[in-house]
């Protein structure tokens, strides 16, 4: 094999970490207002637990949340995403971000 023949990344891939697992990991994220949105096909959905808190977003639209549990331990509603934003946000629905100690590495 020669060098050339290997794939190359340039930059690392965003990866969302909680209680020492990777819960979500892409190079597809988007980010919006400082947070990274990991595709729904980049997240561990055996992680994620439903919750039924929502908040409203003014320009975004409502959003809705998961619980995160990894190894016996959960992080209520750290996990959110936007079924149906509004317009301005459609770049991330159906997307994830996490937040309450879920650390972003990239």
């Amino acid at each position: 094999m020669r060098c050339s023949d290997r794939p190359t990344r340039l930059t690392p891939i965003p990866r969302a970490i909680w209680n020492g697992t990777v819960i979500a990991e892409s190079d597809r994220c988007e980010r919006v207002e400082g947070n990274g949105y990991f595709p729904p096909d980049g997240v561990q959905r055996a992680c994620l637990k439903p919750s039924d808190s929502h908040a409203l977003c003014p320009w975004k639209g409502t959003a809705s949340y998961y619980h995160v549990e990894v190894n016996g331990q959960q992080n209520t509603d750290a996990a959110r995403y936007c079924a149906r934003p509004k317009p301005a946000a459609a770049n991330i629905r159906g997307y994830i971000a996490f937040w309450r100690g879920v650390r972003i590495e990239a």
